[in-house]
């Protein structure tokens, strides 16, 4: 059964959004695309919520969002518990977040990312696996920020 990728974008992100889903398509992903579905504008925090949520919810295993910069929708990404989004730019932006964080969102900008760096470094999120050891006790004080906990 092909891993589940949820992948969402505003009117700043779609070009890139579609290429990215796209690749991912291509290599056997099973991608859940929740819009936008053209260059009409709209508002980045329900896409980078709505791809957050089918991760959060285990609907879908990894979640990609993309806008203008990537700074927008990874914040509003971040705003659901469970998600750890980063913003990607390079191939060692996506090797990082995934080996030291336990990312489960990568977050793209169409406007400072080209469509072939962001490939590149989509392949490198899929394919890195999360390092655990002295990296753990931190990703485990993320969730419990997302509970309210202190740490």
């Amino acid at each position: 059964m092909a891993q589940k990728v949820a992948i969402g974008s505003d009117h700043a992100g779609f070009q890139l959004k579609t290429a990215l889903a796209h690749w991912l398509q291509a290599q056997g992903y099973d991608v859940i695309d929740v819009g936008t579905d053209s260059e009409e504008r709209v508002d980045y925090p329900h896409f980078g919520a709505a791809v957050a949520r089918l991760v959060a919810a285990g609907d879908a295993t990894r979640g990609v969002a993309v806008c203008g910069s990537g700074q927008g929708i990874c914040m509003a990404a971040n705003k659901v518990p469970g998600i750890r989004a980063g913003v990607v730019r390079d191939d060692l932006d996506a090797e990082m977040i995934r080996r030291h964080n336990d990312a489960n969102m990568a977050c793209f900008g169409e406007r400072v990312t080209d469509a072939a760096s962001a490939v590149s470094a989509l392949g490198v999120f899929m394919a890195t696996d999360f390092e655990a050891g002295r990296h753990t006790p931190r990703v485990e004080q993320l969730g419990a920020l997302d509970k309210g906990d202190e740490i």
